[in-house]
């Protein structure tokens, strides 16, 4: 039988590694489940959550060149599972896009302005300058 990629399958458990579990899959040969694909929880030991023998679904997410399959579990509970509702952004919310100042021109600024601009840049400036001074003298605030 030949395995096709997103496709379900049943199988067995065969071989538990610290790094994964080799599963047996009825008819279409041997694949592996990574330890990152076992549970949508951190699996620190995968004998925790499998045993040799062990009836298990499994989600065909990849067949390389040398004809190793890959294997998940965890993939195949979240098809089962009904989609989770996006959250509503709120219609005053900015897109999580940069977009640059918009600088206005010397002609149209007024003295007041100019000289607010001036005091920003060069608190920021002696800030930086003070920052790379202290990194490099190794006498860091703390």
């Amino acid at each position: 039988m030949q395995l096709e990629i997103g496709k379900i399958y049943s199988g067995k458990v065969k071989g538990i590694t610290p790094y994964g579990a080799f599963i047996d899959i009825e008819g279409g040969g041997t694949g592996m489940v990574h330890i990152s694909e076992i549970a949508n929880a951190f699996v620190s030991d995968i004998r925790e959550h499998l045993t040799e023998n062990q009836e298990v679904r499994v989600k065909v997410i990849g067949i390389n060149d040398a004809g190793k399959v890959s294997l998940s579990i965890k993939r195949v509970t979240e098809g089962d599972a009904p989609p989770r509702p996006r959250r509503q952004q709120n219609q005053r919310s900015k897109p999580n896009v940069w977009e640059p100042k918009k600088v206005t021109p010397p002609s149209e600024m007024t003295f007041e302005d100019m000289m607010s601009h001036f005091k920003q840049t060069s608190e920021e400036r002696m800030c930086d300058l003070k920052r790379s001074n202290d990194r490099k003298n190794g006498t860091r605030r703390k």
